[in-house]
């Protein structure tokens, strides 16, 4: 008996070790989000007058909200960026599914090569992927437009490896009797596979769609006109043409705005996105 409550008692302790430490790693993850808040609502001057940094706003204020708004136009950017991502995210879906469906289900000649050549492709540094795309858009005389804005984003093979192996999860009797009942591929494909392996479609749209709203690199390079600027190049621009880089406080508000749609749309969709994950990721 003294074994067993030794034995409680330890599990009990090392079970409330393990909350600690998690609550402590919480608290670490989410004060810069806290930080950006709570900066976001003080006012420039009582920033600035902080020689010790206050955890909480004496005086919020909504100013810097308005500020973000009005010193550059952030509604556009805003725009642009929903465009950008829609139109990016339902063109991949397309690539992806049908890549996807191909590798998983259609036989042909050197199918298993071809897929072990685009896995490859993810072994290459984005850096050179960037460059290339940067000389081929330029070519083309597609700068400053949403076409280039959107081309090299609309095929991911990360994407079509998580709905391949998902794709593969299904029993081909499913599909040999669908072919005995003159089903055709799309058709299967349309109306059996996409509505079973829906949660990881639907982790890989949200997935895409934070990836769109979050991209910085290729729009920066790839486009100098401001009505073609996106959210993340418009936090550039309100520091450079806008608030300028003392103004902390708007600077802070302009994050929170850019920042809101994502986390909205993480905590809805959280479970689908962990579900979708660990099922492509799950065999047998």
């Amino acid at each position: 008996m003294n074994t067993d409550k030794s034995g409680g008692a330890a599990s009990r302790i090392g079970r409330a070790a393990v909350y600690l430490f998690l609550a402590v790693w919480g608290v670490v993850v989410l004060f810069p989000f806290y930080w950006m808040v709570l900066t976001s609502f003080k006012s420039y001057s009582s920033y600035n007058s902080e020689f010790v940094p206050r955890f909480i706003a004496t005086d919020p204020t909504l100013a810097n909200y308005r500020d973000a708004f009005t010193a550059v136009p952030l509604a556009r950017y805003f725009l642009n960026t929903l465009i950008f991502t829609v139109l990016t995210t339902a063109v991949m879906l397309v690539v992806t599914v049908l890549a996807a469906f191909a590798f998983s289900r259609l036989e042909f000649r050197g199918k298993n090569i071809v897929f072990a050549l685009f896995l490859s492709l993810m072994m290459i540094p984005n850096e050179l992927v960037v460059i290339t795309n940067f000389v081929t858009i330029t070519d083309w005389n597609m700068r400053n437009t949403f076409a280039g804005l959107i081309l090299p984003s609309v095929a991911s093979i990360f994407y079509i490896y998580l709905l391949k192996e998902n794709f593969e999860q299904i029993p081909d009797e499913l599909y040999k009797a669908a072919k005995v009942d003159g089903t055709s591929d799309l058709k299967y494909l349309l109306r059996v596979m996409l509505p079973i392996c829906r949660p990881t479609v639907v982790t890989v749209t949200i997935l895409k769609v934070i990836e769109c709203w979050n991209s910085y690199v290729w729009p920066r390079l790839i486009t100098d006109d401001q009505a073609y600027f996106l959210v993340s190049n418009g936090i550039q621009e309100i520091r450079e043409n806008g608030f300028g880089r003392e103004n902390i406080p708007a600077m802070m508000a302009a994050v929170v705005v850019i920042s809101l749609p994502l986390v909205v749309l993480f905590l809805i969709f959280r479970k689908k996105i962990m579900s979708g994950v660990l099922r492509g990721g799950t065999k047998g």
